[in-house]
């Protein structure tokens, strides 16, 4: 895994990436990020060395590099998932090629489901603490100490100075964040009624099919993450309604504004 690590960063400098100082990754319907950027080079994901390619509809698939809040940003507009047939090393590879690259933080988005009921969708939640219901480990492969520590300690992995920083940035610009845990499962078939009583009684607030791989991965490299779930449906065992996609979508475009408020303010303070 080293040498295709090294041989998509090789790409990519060639291509332009040089130096970012800042990493994001884009969930579910959340790319509207993109045009607040100074795009200074981009590269589909299918043109880079060893990368995996974007199979969901509403996952563009490019990797942008340019200038955002005063700062280089290289960012994923797209994400892979393990439901799409991906291994945990394949999901997490573009973290260890920006790593590479030199990203000093990773700021991370994702659409999710309201467990917690005092949560309402179109709102935002500060990932605090996360459970991996996924099965797996990004760091589970032979050889995986020779790119970092095996045992990976995960008491914090959240950064606190950047998620305090959210918090206060949130609570200047008027932008309800809830702060929860998150958990991560396989998917992508949505949750029955007793999975999402379960999710409640183990603690969760909000659930999701991705995130929690990249975080790890983020921890094995020592690098500072934050994350932000844009919370697009009530998950509501009493009152469930089948799940329209469409409507999931539309929810986080809409919740979408005050994401980018966050970490373009963010990124200005770091």
């Amino acid at each position: 895994m080293t040498n295709n690590i090294q041989e998509a960063t090789n790409f990519l400098v060639k291509r332009g990436f040089e130096n970012p100082e800042i990493g994001i990754i884009l969930g579910t319907g959340l790319g509207q990020l993109i045009d607040k950027i100074e795009i200074l080079a981009e590269v589909s994901y299918n043109h880079i060395p060893y990368f995996p390619t974007a199979t969901v509809e509403f996952h563009k698939g490019k990797l942008i590099f340019g200038n955002l809040s005063g700062k280089k940003v290289v960012v994923m507009q797209g994400r892979f998932h393990l439901y799409e047939g991906y291994t945990p090393q394949d999901v997490t590879f573009p973290v260890r090629v920006m790593n590479r690259l030199g990203i000093k933080k990773l700021l991370v988005s994702n659409a999710a489901g309201a467990i917690n009921l005092n949560f309402k969708k179109g709102e935002i939640m500060l990932i605090d603490d996360h459970i991996n219901l996924q099965g797996s480990s990004p760091l589970a492969f032979l050889g995986v100490e020779k790119l970092g520590e095996r045992f990976v300690d995960l008491s914090a992995p959240y950064d606190k100075e950047m998620s305090d920083m959210l918090e206060q940035i949130a609570k200047d610009k008027d932008i309800q964040l809830h702060k929860g845990v998150y958990t991560s499962v396989l998917g992508p078939q949505l949750e029955t009624r007793a999975e999402y009583r379960y999710l409640k009684v183990i603690g969760s607030d909000a659930v999701g099919m991705s995130t929690v791989p990249e975080v790890i991965v983020a921890n094995h490299l020592k690098l500072p993450v934050a994350a932000l779930s844009v919370l697009t449906d009530e998950c509501d065992p009493d009152h469930l309604e089948p799940v329209d996609i469409s409507d999931i979508i539309a929810q986080a475009a809409k919740a979408e504004p005050k994401m980018i408020t966050l970490f373009s303010e963010l990124i200005a303070k770091l």
